[in-house]
C-alpha cells in the first residue's frame, strides 16, 4: 500500500512529459507562423501569437516552469508598464486612456519569445521573417506594375463621394475595407451597403494614402444607375508600396529592421566563410528588402536605414569592404530619392511639402504642452478629444510623429526616461555580445546580433521623427527581436538560463 502513490506518480509522469513536449511544439509553431505573417498582417500575426501563447501555457502547466529568464530588462519594462497604467488612470480623458492600455501589452511578446525560442529556432525565426519580408517586396513590384484602384476622371455633382472630398485624379482603391479595381466595383460596394450606413473611402492622392470616413449611403444613392457618380478606366501606378499591409509606414518600419538583420547575416557569412551560397542569398534578401523600403518613399525611414547600415559597417568591416557597402547604400539612397520625387507631392524631397510643415507645427504644439503635465502626461489618445482646443492644427487627429515626444506628452517624462533606459540596455546587451562573438565560429548567432545593432540604431533614429512604438505591428517586431537577442546572448544552448518554476 505504501508504494501505491509512487506508482501513480510514475504512471502520470510520462503523460505530463508528453503534454509538455506537445505544448512546446505548438508554442514554437506559433512563433514560426508569427515570423511568416508579421510583415504583412496584424490579424494573422495575433492569431499566431495566440497559438504560441496557448502552447506555452500548456508547456508551463505540464512542465511546471515558465521558461522566463531574469534579465536587466525586467525592472525598466515593468516600471514602464506600471507607469503607463498609472498615467492612464490620471489622464485628462481616463475612459479613453484606460481602454488604450491593452495596446501596451505587446511587451509580453518579449517574455513569450525568450521563453519559447532557442538559439537554433532563433535563426529559423529570423530567416523566415526575412524571407517573408522579401516576398512582400516582390508583391510590391507586382502591385506597382498592376496598379491600384481606379483613377477618378470625372465626378458627378450628386456623387456621394463629394462628402469625403474625392477629386478628379484621385484614385479610389478601397471602399468599406474592400479593394476595388474599377468603377463597377465601386458601384457594387455602394449598392450592396446597408441603407444609411457610413463607409470609409481609401484614396490615393498625389501618391499619399488617405482614409476618408463618413460617406453616407442612402436608399436614393443605392438606386441610381451609377451610385458612385464617377467615371474612370485607369489604375493608379503612383502610390507608396506597402507589400500586403494596408499602410506603407508600418511596412517600411518592419522592412527596415529585417533588412538590417539580413545584412548582418550576409556579412557574418562573408567574413567567416567567404562569398558562399548563404552569403549570396542573404545579400539578395538584403537588396530586396532595401528596394522594398525605397518603394515606400518613406524619407525618414530611408535615412534611419542608412544610419543602421553605417553602424553595422563600422562594427564589422574594414577597408574596401566598408567602401563597397557604403557605395551600395549611396545607390539605394539615390533610388529612394527618385521614388520620393516621382511618387509624393512636389518639394517632398526637400522637406517643403505640406506633410513636413504639418509635422513641425504639431511637434511645436506638443512640446509646448509637455510641461503642463510633466509627471503623468495628458493620457494616451486624450489629444484626439482636445485636438483643436489644445492648439493642434488641421482636422486630422494624428500624433506627434515622434516616439520620445509622444511618450512624454501621453505618459510623462518618467515614462520617456524608462523607455530610453530600455533602449540603452538593448544596445549594451546586443553590442557586447556581438563583439564577443566576432572571433567565434558561431556565424548565424553573430550575424543576427550584428544585424540587431543596425536594426536598433535604425529603429531609434526613425523613432525620433516617427511614432513607430505606437504602431502595434512594429512594436511587436521590436519586442520579438529583443526577446531573441536575450536568447542569443544567454550562456545556455537551448534552455533558459534561469527558468522560473510555477
Amino acid at each position: 500500500m505504501n508504494n501505491q502513490p509512487n506508482q501513480l506518480q510514475v504512471a502520470q509522469f510520462p503523460n505530463r512529459a508528453w503534454w509538455s513536449t506537445a505544448g512546446a511544439s505548438v508554442a514554437t509553431a506559433g512563433l514560426v507562423l508569427y515570423s511568416v505573417f508579421a510583415p504583412h498582417s496584424i490579424a494573422a500575426g495575433e492569431i499566431s501569437l495566440a497559438i504560441a501563447g496557448a502552447g506555452w501555457l500548456v508547456r508551463t502547466v505540464a512542465g511546471r516552469a515558465t521558461g522566463f529568464r531574469r534579465t536587466p530588462f525586467d525592472l525598466p519594462i515593468w516600471l514602464f508598464f506600471l507607469w503607463t497604467i498609472l498615467s492612464s488612470f490620471l489622464s485628462v480623458e481616463p475612459h479613453i486612456s484606460i481602454a488604450k492600455i491593452q495596446s501596451t501589452c505587446v511587451i509580453f511578446l518579449f517574455y513569450l519569445t525568450q521563453a519559447i525560442a532557442t538559439r537554433r529556432t532563433a535563426v529559423l525565426l529570423v530567416s523566415l521573417m526575412i524571407l517573408s519580408g522579401a516576398a512582400g517586396t516582390v508583391y510590391s513590384l507586382y502591385d506597382l506594375l498592376h496598379g491600384r484602384g481606379v483613377v477618378v476622371e470625372s465626378i458627378a455633382p450628386e456623387s456621394p463621394l463629394h462628402s469625403v472630398n474625392v477629386l478628379p485624379n484621385d484614385a479610389i482603391w478601397r471602399l468599406g475595407g474592400e479593394r476595388v479595381h474599377s468603377v463597377a466595383d465601386v458601384d457594387r460596394v455602394i449598392r450592396n451597403s446597408p441603407a444609411n450606413s457610413s463607409i470609409t473611402v481609401s484614396i490615393i492622392s498625389q501618391g499619399e494614402h488617405v482614409e476618408r470616413p463618413g460617406m453616407i449611403v442612402t436608399d436614393e444613392v443605392r438606386s441610381r444607375t451609377s451610385p458612385s457618380g464617377i467615371s474612370g478606366t485607369k489604375s493608379s501606378h503612383r502610390f507608396r508600396a506597402s507589400g500586403w499591409t494596408r499602410h506603407y509606414e508600418t511596412y517600411a518600419e518592419i522592412v527596415q529592421i529585417l533588412a538590417q538583420l539580413a545584412l548582418g547575416l550576409a556579412l557574418a557569412q562573408l567574413l567567416n566563410h567567404g562569398f558562399n551560397r548563404w552569403s549570396r542569398l542573404a545579400f539578395l534578401a538584403t537588396g530586396l528588402l532595401a528596394l522594398g523600403l525605397a518603394l515606400t518613399a518613406m524619407r525618414t525611414t530611408l535615412i534611419a536605414f542608412a544610419i543602421g547600415v553605417v553602424v553595422i559597417s563600422w562594427r564589422a568591416l574594414r577597408g574596401r569592404a566598408k567602401i563597397a557597402v557604403l557605395a551600395a547604400l549611396s545607390v539605394l539612397l539615390i533610388v529612394g530619392a527618385f521614388v520620393v520625387y516621382q511618387t509624393r507631392a512636389r518639394q517632398a524631397l526637400f522637406l517643403k511639402d505640406p506633410s513636413s510643415s504639418l509635422r513641425v507645427q504639431v511637434a511645436k504644439v506638443g512640446v509646448a504642452r509637455i510641461m503642463l503635465h510633466p509627471l503623468f502626461g495628458h493620457g494616451m489618445d486624450a489629444m484626439h478629444v482636445h485636438w483643436n482646443e489644445w492648439g493642434f492644427p488641421g482636422s486630422d487627429m494624428l500624433h506627434l510623429h515622434s516616439t520620445p515626444l509622444q511618450l512624454a506628452f501621453d505618459r510623462g517624462l518618467p515614462a520617456l526616461f524608462l523607455w530610453l533606459w530600455i533602449v540603452w540596455l538593448f544596445w549594451r546587451t546586443v553590442s557586447r555580445n556581438e563583439k564577443s562573438l566576432r572571433e567565434t565560429g558561431d556565424t548565424n548567432r553573430y550575424g543576427i546580433l550584428l544585424g540587431a545593432t543596425g536594426a536598433l540604431a535604425g529603429f531609434f533614429a526613425s523613432s525620433l521623427v516617427n511614432y513607430n512604438l505606437g504602431d502595434g505591428e512594429v512594436a511587436l517586431v521590436f519586442w520579438w527581436l529583443l526577446g531573441l537577442v536575450v536568447v542569443l546572448s544567454a550562456n545556455g544552448e537551448s534552455t533558459p538560463a534561469h527558468p522560473r518554476s510555477c
